[in-house]
C-alpha cells in the first residue's frame, strides 16, 4: 500500500495527516491552485468544479465533480486536473481560449468551474463537433453572461490527436486504492467493508458524499470515522436480463449509461436530477440510504415496484421499497447493513412519466415529485402504480389514486375523478418551497397533465 496521495495536475500530493473532513477543494486551494472557488458549498453553483479521471470501459474519462463535496481522502491514488492544469496564461487550453476571445469570463469568479465542465464535454469520448450545453447546467454564472459562454462552447472543435489529456483517456484510470488514513478507510471488497462497519458501528458510510459534503460545509459535521464504499465491485454491478438490478454504488451518471434506456421511466428522471456535477457523484444507494422525503428517485422506484437489497455480515435480505421507509429519514435498514442494490421487476409498465415541480426546471429540490407507471389495455387501466415525494414524511405510494384508476376506462372522466382523489394523498405541509395547498393542487394537476400529454401524443401518432 503506497502512501496516500492524490495526483493533482500530474504531481503526487500527499494527503496523510489531513482531517477526515478535508474536501478536495480544501486540498487544491491549499496547494495554491485557487482557480476553484467555494461559492454555495453545497454543489449548486459549480464554482469548485475539477476533473477526475474515472473508468470508462477499458479506457477512462475526464469527469467533472464538485470539489467542495468530495473528501480529499476519497481521491487517494486518483488523478485530478484543475483549471490551472488545463492551461496557463502563456498556453491557454482551447476551452480557456474560446472563453477569453468571446467574452465569456465575465467577473471571472466562476470561470474556472465553467472551464472544467466545458473541458469534460470537450473530451467526451463519443462527442463529434457538437457541444451538449446541458453539460454546463451545474455551473451558475452570476453575471448573466450565458450567451458568450454558449458561444465559446459552440466554437469548440474536437481535441487534436496530440492532446495529452485526450490521449490519457485511451488508458485505464488508476484502480481504487485501499486507503487507511486516520478516520478514513476505503476497503478492498464488501466483506472488508462489513467487517469495518462491525468494528466502527458509528462510522459514516459515503459513496459520492454529496450529502456529507453539505453537512460538513454548512452545518459543521465532523464524522469520527468514514468508510468509502463507492468503488466496491460488489456494489457496482448492473443486470438487465430478467429482473433489472442496479448496484447501489453506481453514480447516477454511470447507472444511466449502463442501463442504456432499459428503464424508460428512469430516463425521464436523469435530466431533472440535480446537475451533471452532482449526478457524477451521487449514487443510487446513497439516495435511498439518506431516506429524504424529497429525493427524486424514490417516487419513481415506488412506481416501478422496486425492492431494496440490504446486506450485512449475516447475509442479504430483499425489502419492497414500499416497506423500506418507516419515518422521516428513517428506514428498516439496521446498524451494520448496507444497501447493496435496487431490483426492478419486469414487465415494465407501458405508460410512464415523471413530473417534478420545483422553483427551477433544473438543478433544484422538488416541491412535489410524482412517478407514474400505468398499464392501459384495450382502453382500460389494468394496473396503476404512482409514487409521490415531497408530500409526507416519507416517499409514499398514492394507493387511493391507484384504486380510483384500476379497472376503469382510461378517459378524461376517470382521470378527473382520480385527480380529485390524488389531491388528498399524503400530508402536504407549508415550507419555504411551497404551501400545503399548492402541493395538493399540483398532485391533482400531475394526473391531468399526464392525461393531456399522452392524449396529445396519441393523437399525433394517429395523424402520422
Amino acid at each position: 500500500m503506497s502512501d496516500p496521495h492524490v495526483i493533482v495536475n500530474g504531481q503526487p500530493r500527499p494527503i496523510s495527516g489531513l482531517p477526515v473532513h478535508t474536501s478536495a477543494l480544501d486540498l487544491v486551494r491549499g496547494l495554491g491552485l485557487t482557480g476553484a472557488k467555494e461559492g454555495c458549498a453545497e454543489g449548486e453553483c459549480g464554482a469548485c468544479a475539477v476533473l477526475v479521471l474515472r473508468p470508462e470501459g477499458d479506457a477512462s474519462r475526464w469527469t467533472p465533480v464538485n470539489a467542495c463535496l468530495v473528501p480529499a481522502a476519497a481521491l487517494d491514488g486518483q488523478e485530478v486536473v484543475t483549471a490551472e492544469g488545463l492551461g496557463s496564461p502563456a498556453h491557454l487550453h482551447p476551452v480557456q481560449s474560446e472563453l477569453a476571445v468571446r467574452g465569456g469570463s465575465q467577473c471571472g469568479y466562476c470561470t474556472p468551474g465553467f472551464v472544467c465542465s466545458m473541458a469534460a464535454e470537450y473530451y467526451r469520448p463519443d462527442r463529434d463537433e457538437g457541444f451538449d450545453v446541458h453539460a454546463l447546467s451545474g455551473n451558475l454564472c452570476r453575471c448573466t453572461g450565458y450567451r458568450p459562454i454558449r458561444d465559446a462552447a459552440d466554437a469548440l472543435g474536437v481535441p487534436p490527436a496530440d492532446d495529452v489529456l485526450a490521449q490519457r483517456q485511451q488508458r485505464p484510470a488508476p484502480p481504487p486504492a485501499t486507503t487507511r488514513i486516520d478516520g478514513f478507510a476505503r476497503p478492498a471488497d464488501l466483506a472488508e467493508a462489513l467487517e469495518l462497519l462491525g468494528r466502527h458501528p458509528d462510522a459514516t458510510v459515503v459513496a459520492g458524499a454529496t450529502d456529507l459534503g453539505v453537512e460538513a460545509n454548512l452545518r459543521g459535521r465532523r464524522p469520527s470515522y468514514v468508510i468509502a464504499i463507492d468503488r466496491l465491485p460488489e456494489l457496482r454491478e448492473v443486470s438487465t436480463d430478467g429482473t433489472i438490478e442496479i448496484g447501489a454504488a453506481l453514480t447516477l451518471s454511470e447507472a444511466e449509461a449502463a442501463l442504456a434506456g432499459a428503464v424508460p421511466l428512469l430516463d425521464e428522471v436523469w435530466p431533472q436530477f440535480a446537475s451533471p456535477l452532482i449526478r457524477n457523484g451521487a449514487t443510487i444507494g446513497g439516495n435511498l440510504a439518506t431516506a429524504s422525503p424529497i429525493g427524486d428517485l424514490p417516487p419513481v422506484l415506488l412506481a416501478l415496484d422496486a425492492s431494496v437489497v440490504l446486506v450485512s455480515a449475516e447475509g442479504e435480505c430483499e425489502v419492497p421499497l414500499a416497506d423500506y421507509f418507516t419515518g422521516y429519514r428513517e428506514t428498516v435498514r439496521r446498524p451494520g447493513e448496507l444497501v447493496r442494490s435496487v431490483r426492478i421487476p419486469r414487465p415494465l409498465a407501458g405508460l410512464v412519466a415523471f413530473h417534478k415541480v420545483a422553483k427551477r426546471r433544473y438543478d433544484d429540490i422538488s416541491s412535489v415529485a410524482v412517478g407514474f407507471a400505468l398499464d392501459v389495455v384495450d382502453g382500460s387501466v389494468v394496473r396503476a402504480r404512482i409514487g409521490l415525494g415531497g408530500i409526507a414524511a416519507t416517499p409514499v405510494r398514492a394507493l387511493a389514486t391507484e384504486a380510483a384508476l384500476e379497472g376503469r376506462p382510461w378517459r378524461s372522466e376517470t382521470v378527473e375523478a382520480a385527480a380529485e382523489v390524488m389531491r388528498g394523498e399524503g400530508t402536504p405541509i407549508d415550507d419555504q418551497r411551497a404551501s400545503g395547498a399548492y402541493r395538493s393542487a399540483m398532485l391533482g394537476n400531475a394526473l391531468r397533465r399526464l392525461w393531456v400529454e399522452r392524449s396529445t401524443r396519441s393523437a399525433g401518432e394517429v395523424q402520422r
